[in-house]
């Protein structure tokens, strides 16, 4: 017996079907990302996790057009943007990453105000690539604080 696999929300189906982006996946991102130009792609994440993935995925065509086409767009369903997201270090999601010829140039991540992901990405398309923060892992206790020893 197979199993479907589950439906995803209509409007990150939009994305492509109605915007024309393409859904990249680990194995189509380096392609996309490598074109000449600006690119922004979006870092989805599970809809009834993070509610948020909505609201970027209106966002994100909007923004396309509201720049006059100055930047690719695609978007990443959420295992491949957890399998991804490593490279970018952001810290919110979900999260619209900006590059330029395949390098990096910066990231919006999280809900914002429209008039901030308008100013970020006006930031974003005059900036220079560089590269992206690490992502800094939470340091481990020790195994006496684990255990609630006090500490010395």
């Amino acid at each position: 017996m197979t199993v479907a696999a589950p439906a995803r929300h209509p409007l990150l189906e939009r994305l492509s079907s109605q915007h024309g982006f393409p859904e990249l996946d680990v194995a189509s991102f380096d392609d996309f990302a490598a074109a000449p130009g600006h690119a922004l792609v979006f870092f989805s994440d599970d809809p009834l996790r993070q509610r948020e993935t909505l609201d970027l995925a209106v966002i994100l065509p909007e923004l396309h057009r509201g720049f006059g086409g100055a930047f690719r767009a695609a978007w990443l369903a959420p295992d491949a943007a957890r399998a991804l997201y490593p490279r970018f270090g952001f810290r919110r999601w979900p999260a619209f990453v900006m590059l330029h010829g395949g390098a990096y140039v910066g990231v919006i991540d999280g809900i914002r105000d429209w008039d901030e992901y308008v100013r970020e990405t006006e930031r974003l398309l005059a900036s220079a690539p560089s590269e992206p923060p690490a992502i800094v892992l939470p340091a481990k206790r020790d195994a006496a604080t684990r255990r609630g020893a006090p500490r010395g």
